[in-house]
């Protein structure tokens, strides 16, 4: 399916920042999906996955979380991308950040491309972390987080969501422990509707292709299950 991208603007009260808006070819519309980056900002890896879910036949907007302390962060996964990305993340305000991805998801809504089709999101890492306490407050119609670290401190609004949520894990990730896994499947126990899954041999950042924690079969599993849930839940 051919797509087109290109940077839009978004507006959150007297905020406004830029987000990278994938859409399908073709005039009718179309479920949506938001797509929250991870500490690295709204890179060639986030925009990848916008566009690859344009090609799945989704409106995808990434939008810049970062852009209320520096707008157009774009780092690499070196230590020292690393390090620079998790000094701008100590600078932001949460809940700044999650009026901007409120924001995201209005504006996803309201586009012509999308309008009158459902939404959901998804994101990884600390976006994984957004994508949950979205599915908390703003009653997105599906959301999948990828290694989410920090969902666990926000378990006690977990009786909040609203909808479906997919959760995706590695098995030997180091920065989120099985511990934490476990606690996140008892919160949902109950809910066949939000599924928890965990890859083994993967560990954190295991979907991205340009990390040297990429972790192929499972990115692929992982994605897959998600492409599906989407399609059951936005469709």
């Amino acid at each position: 399916m051919g797509i087109k991208s290109q940077w839009v603007e978004i507006s959150s009260g007297k905020h406004t920042f830029r987000a990278w808006l994938a859409v399908p070819e073709g005039s009718q519309p179309r479920p949506g999906v938001l797509v929250l980056q991870e500490i690295f900002g709204v890179n060639s890896h986030i925009r990848s996955v916008a566009d690859r879910l344009a090609g799945a036949g989704y409106v995808a907007l990434a939008p810049d979380l970062f852009a209320r302390v520096k707008p157009g962060v774009e780092l690499g996964y070196t230590p020292d991308d690393v390090a620079k990305g998790r000094e701008v993340r100590g600078q932001v305000k949460d809940e700044e950040v999650l009026a901007d991805v409120q924001a995201a998801l209005s504006t996803l809504a309201a586009r012509p491309e999308c309008k009158g089709r459902k939404v959901g999101v998804t994101g990884f890492c600390w976006g994984g972390m957004l994508t949950y306490l979205a599915a908390t407050r703003f009653k997105p119609a599906a959301a999948a987080s990828y290694y989410g670290g920090g969902i666990v401190a926000h378990l006690k609004d977990a009786a909040k969501l609203s909808g479906p949520v997919m959760y995706h894990f590695g098995e030997t990730d180091t920065h989120i422990p099985l511990t934490d896994v476990e606690q996140i499947k008892t919160a949902m126990a109950g809910r066949k509707d939000c599924p928890v899954h965990v890859y083994n041999g993967a560990g954190h950042g295991f979907h991205c292709d340009q990390r040297g924690s990429y972790h192929a079969t499972s990115a692929a599993t992982a994605w897959q299950r998600t492409l599906e849930f989407f399609g059951k839940h936005l469709s």
